[in-house]
């Protein structure tokens, strides 16, 4: 595991998925068989893999990706580290035999991206890349709503995701710089349009065309050590998305948001029979039959409380954690050769559209989504 002592690396694939499969004792695939990781973190600061250790039931860690790389002991290599390494320990990773798992974006440019998925395609090697929103709650009650014919046929899609990053000059920033700097891999047009195309693919239908506009509206941040520096990078992004079925998507992406929603991500999907507003955790729905009749008339009250009107789908299963879930998928991929959709080149899809996303406002136009072949 190369790259957990960051935030992301550490909490959900570390914490929340990896110790937490060892704690409850393995991935159970049958009444005798187990999988049980047995993982050592790599890292260039030991200081922070020793903490790691200290905290978690692993018991390895190395500063040295070499010797893991050619100790076959282990199998799955798994990368968290900043976008702009990954290339290369992939490409490494593959070389030794290793099936590769890593976070995304798998790459900034596309070409590159798609690479590594044929070098691991080659190389015949397992791969996958994470696109945990998918088994989000709020996510997987849309996706049972779908299943059973609840919005008839789905027609559009607004999406509002993002939070106030204080840009550190009062309040410290809760984000690392590098996520402002263009040179560094930032971006939110690299950072989202990665999610959206797996989640909108996934969900509602292909992407065939885009448009977007990238804004950079705080052009000056604090870094990590109190100095400030000019944000080279997108902080926000206003992106609409056409589907090979029609639907129409927007999702306005923003780290300059004060929020007022039910979440920091939330989706109103409206279809011709129901509508839902879809957040991390829950989900509101409402049905055709009992859809208000709204009158404009702007010179009374508005008689309608428009909350009223939605209700709230219940817990109806046990949700584990979304990095957890996929986790296991993939274990059970590599030991038992279960199926699995989500390798690298859905990887490199995410990476098109940030890419093609980039091109679109940058030339302030509609792009089109080529398809990326296996």
């Amino acid at each position: 595991m190369n790259g957990v002592t960051g935030r992301m690396g550490t909490n959900q694939h570390l914490l929340r998925s990896i110790d937490a499969i060892i704690k409850q004792g393995g991935v159970k695939v049958s009444p005798t068989e187990t999988i049980m990781p047995d993982p050592v973190l790599v890292g260039r600061n030991e200081t922070k893999l020793k903490a790691l250790i200290e905290k978690t039931s692993v018991e390895k860690f190395t500063t040295d990706l070499d010797s893991v790389m050619n100790d076959p002991s282990y199998e799955i290599y798994f990368d968290a580290q900043s976008t702009l390494r990954r290339f290369d320990a992939v490409k490494q990773a593959a070389a030794a035999g290793k099936h590769v798992y890593c976070e995304k974006p798998t790459a900034i440019k596309t070409e590159d991206a798609y690479e590594l998925y044929k070098i691991c395609r080659d190389a015949g090697v397992k791969n996958g890349v994470v696109q945990d929103k998918l088994w989000l709650p709020g996510l997987v009650k849309f996706m049972r709503l779908k299943e059973n014919g609840f919005f008839g046929d789905i027609m559009s899609v607004r999406g509002e995701f993002g939070y106030w990053v204080f840009e550190g000059h009062t309040v410290p920033p809760q984000r690392p710089s590098w996520n402002y700097r263009k040179e560094d891999g930032g971006g939110m047009v690299v950072d989202m349009l990665c999610h959206w195309r797996y989640v909108i693919d996934n969900l509602f239908g292909p992407v065939k065309s885009v448009s977007t506009l990238a804004s950079t509206h705080i052009p000056e941040r604090i870094d990590e050590a109190g100095k400030p520096y000019k944000c080279t990078a997108d902080d926000s992004a206003y992106s609409t998305f056409e589907l090979e079925n029609g639907v129409v998507c927007h999702f306005n992406s923003s780290w300059n948001v004060r929020v007022r929603r039910d979440d920091l991500l939330t989706m109103q999907v409206d279809g011709t029979k129901g509508s839902a507003i879809v957040g991390l955790r829950d989900c509101w729905i409402q049905h055709y039959g009992n859809t208000p009749r709204p009158v404009w008339n702007p010179d009374i009250p508005q008689p309608i409380d428009f909350y009223a009107g939605w209700s709230k789908v219940p817990e109806q299963e046990t949700y584990d954690n979304a990095f957890k879930i996929q986790w296991e998928m993939f274990l059970r991929h590599v030991v038992l050769d279960e199926p699995w959709h989500y390798n690298l080149l859905e990887g490199a899809k995410g990476v098109q559209l940030a890419e093609l996303g980039l091109q679109s406002s940058e030339e302030r136009r509609w792009v089109e989504v080529p398809e990326l072949k296996p």
